[in-house]
């Protein structure tokens, strides 16, 4: 697959990664560990190089995980994992991002992974309580100790990733972007071209909405986060599926899948944005990896550009609580 180098970090890696939350997190029961561990070396087979996980989802399975599929390959992959909460019986409790904090987070997650360095540390979520320059200060530290490699953002406005940058230089941001959701085109990108620090989108098929295997009569898990999150109730699907219709059609012309194509569209968006979908499914992922290999011509990304315009998008892509968490 092709490689792409995040922003001017020197930090390379595939073009498409593996979000790995999914496995143990956030969609219902958990995969099997086998049946997780066969799916994340399918993904090195099939030339994936860039894996992210947290300590938060399981919470700490999914660092396990990822670390015992990982340990035969080490060296040739790169692993992204994030800090920023506390976390109590089984769940974040609050968001913590104090440098005592990340020091701590940072020796267990090398633990779980079974590694001596964190190729990409995110700070998860702005922590308002803490000046982001301490949160940079504390990372460039772990940096300088060769327990980090690189430092990331995820879900951070442009003001906090200025501070940030001066302090430590960020290498990626991680923020969900895709053609269900690209607020930011307007703001956050510009400034990432500039400080040249690579997009790492989650959710590029929109939680699986662009897929075109929902509707609005689909029912989800009962642990499926999806249950609460406003843009995927009945009424909203119903009225967002106009991009599906809009995705599918150009898929229909390629001879490729409405994943593929979405996929295909962030691709071709920048060369330093590395889109990280996520699933539990084989055949899944070896769609998903397809992507990298359908190439949108300008006059068909224009195309796609022109009709995405024309359609008005509908609903909130977090919960309440979770929304107040975004820093803006």
């Amino acid at each position: 697959m092709e490689q792409r180098e995040l922003g001017k970090s020197g930090l390379k890696v595939s073009a498409l990664g593996l979000g790995c939350m999914g496995l143990n997190f956030g969609y219902g029961p958990p995969t099997a560990t086998t049946d997780a561990v066969a799916l994340i070396r399918r993904a090195v087979e099939l030339g994936v190089t860039f894996f992210d996980t947290a300590e938060v989802y399981g919470p700490f399975t999914n660092e396990e995980v990822v670390g015992e599929a990982l340990a035969p390959v080490r060296d040739q992959v790169v692993i992204a994992t994030k800090f920023g909460f506390n976390i109590g019986t089984g769940y974040a409790t609050a968001l913590n991002s104090r440098p005592e904090h990340i020091r701590e987070v940072v020796e267990a997650s090398l633990k779980r992974l079974r590694t001596d360095r964190i190729d990409l540390l995110y700070q998860h979520r702005v922590d308002p309580q803490v000046p982001i320059e301490d949160v940079a200060g504390a990372v460039k530290g772990l940096i300088a100790a060769g327990k980090v490699k690189h430092f990331g953002l995820s879900e951070a406005g442009v003001r906090t990733i200025r501070r940030a940058h001066a302090v430590q230089k960020v290498t990626a941001l991680q923020s969900e972007y895709s053609l269900f959701w690209r607020e930011p085109e307007a703001t956050i990108m510009p400034a990432l071209e500039e400080l040249g620090i690579g997009f790492v989108p989650f959710s590029p098929l929109g939680k699986g909405f662009l897929t075109g295997k929902i509707d609005e009569t689909t029912r989800f898990d009962e642990g499926d986060f999806r249950n609460i999150v406003p843009r995927f109730s009945p009424e909203f699907r119903k009225t967002n599926m106009a991009v599906v219709e809009l995705v599918s059609g150009i898929a229909a012309t390629k001879q490729a899948t409405p994943a593929q194509i979405a996929l295909a569209w962030l691709l071709a968006r920048r060369p330093w944005i590395v889109p990280i979908p996520g699933t539990t499914k084989l055949h899944r992922l070896e769609e998903n990896v397809g992507a990298a290999a359908v190439t949108l011509s300008a006059a068909e990304l224009q195309e796609i550009d022109e009709a995405a315009a024309k359609i008005p998008l509908v609903g909130d892509r977090y919960a309440e609580a979770q929304q107040r968490m975004i820093d803006r």
